[in-house]
């Protein structure tokens, strides 16, 4: 395989990537930027494969399933705990349930002890939906998981909640 930008496949770009960065930036961590993009680009094959083999053929975005996820789980919620739990700003679950409720899948209610907060909740159909696209999701989770064995899981699992829980992570829980 070349070595030039456009014949190279994701991973081979990776190692193209390190080598150049570092050749300009030397001071550059190579494990760590292999690791950043490794993670970046799995997440992002990940929620593809989810958004487009099983929440968009059901009519929901990635976004809405994380959101009737949450409510199905924890709810009924205010909306900024529904946010908190998505992994998502406030504005962005805001705007989402403006969708989701003239969809009949959740439904909005005004928080008595604070006129400015919303409470979200699930509705029948917003549970059929999310329990339906849950199982077919599940079921791509394993997968992607058959790809390890069980204690290869058990690792990996315990490296990235270290990694989520780390300081950086802190760091950027406070950004948000």
């Amino acid at each position: 395989m070349s070595d030039q930008p456009a014949d190279l496949d994701y991973l081979s770009f990776v190692d193209y990537a390190i080598g150049k960065t570092q050749a300009e930036l030397p001071s550059t961590d190579p494990v760590a930027m292999r690791l950043g993009l490794t993670l970046h680009r799995l997440t992002g094959a990940l929620v593809y494969d989810w958004e487009s083999t099983v929440h968009r053929p059901r009519g929901l975005s990635w976004a809405g399933f994380r959101v009737l996820f949450v409510l199905w789980l924890a709810g009924p919620l205010e909306s900024r705990h529904v946010a908190r739990l998505a992994g998502m700003s406030r504005a962005a679950v805001s705007a989402l349930v403006k969708t989701l409720e003239g969809n009949g899948l959740v439904t909005r209610t005004q928080v008595p002890r604070d006129r400015r907060a919303v409470s979200l909740a699930i509705t029948p159909t917003g549970h059929a939906a999310v329990t339906d696209a849950y199982q077919a999701h599940n079921q791509r989770e394993q997968a992607w998981a058959s790809s390890l064995t069980p204690e290869e899981r058990t690792v990996l699992i315990g490296l990235l909640e270290k990694l989520t829980t780390g300081p950086a992570a802190a760091a950027a829980q406070r950004l948000t």
